[in-house]
């Protein structure tokens, strides 16, 4: 199964650059946030596969221009193609504007969800806009991480975190995939492209 990870900077080579055919082995498009909504429903509409989002911190027109054809999963678990998803977008609280969230916010958030977690077994895929803290994560208070997020990894174990939120061109040399225990912690900055083997999907 092959999943398109983007987030906060538009592909030149998925929108100015498109040909019939890039996004013909997708399955499914995992968006971190902070990107175009034309852009989203460009590529739902070209592809013809999900696209699932979460908002990141300047997704504030989203609410008068949702993305056409996607579906938002900020604070829900969802199952595709037998993968349990679990949505949590936003970053820390530094300015007070939309999706941004304290540490104490998130954590409620999160706590929230565990009715649906233990409905579930469990979950595969966290995706958030924000990292981990202390995985990839900045020093500035705007790119810090959630603690909330490692406890969650730390207790769930799902195969993968994916993030967006801190963007390639602001780290030389990106690390893009950190681990955490059994849990890959991937920065999906633009475009990042998950092979994950048809065995690997649910527990």
């Amino acid at each position: 199964m092959k999943l398109l990870l983007i987030s906060d900077r538009e592909s030149k080579f998925l929108w100015d650059y498109f040909q019939p055919g890039m996004l013909d082995e997708i399955d499914l498009i995992l968006s971190c946030g902070d990107l175009n909504p034309h852009y989203l429903s460009f590529l739902v509409t070209m592809g013809r596969m999900p696209l699932l989002y979460v908002h990141g911190n300047h997704d504030k027109v989203y609410e008068k221009v949702p993305p056409e054809g996607c579906e938002c999963i900020e604070d829900k678990l969802v199952t595709v193609n037998g993968l349990r998803i679990l949505g949590l977008g936003g970053s820390i609280w530094y300015g007070g504007t939309v999706h941004q969230y304290t540490e104490e916010q998130m954590a409620k958030r999160i706590q929230k969800l565990r009715f649906q977690l233990w409905r579930a077994g469990g979950v595969d895929i966290v995706l958030t806009h924000s990292p981990v803290k202390g995985y990839g994560d900045g020093k500035d208070r705007a790119h810090q991480g959630f603690q909330c997020l490692l406890d969650l990894i730390d207790k769930y174990q799902p195969s993968y975190l994916i993030h967006g939120h801190v963007h390639a061109e602001y780290v030389p040399a990106l690390t893009r995939v950190r681990q955490r225990g059994s849990t890959s912690i991937i920065n999906a900055s633009e475009r990042y492209l998950l092979e994950i083997p048809d065995e690997g999907l649910g527990r």
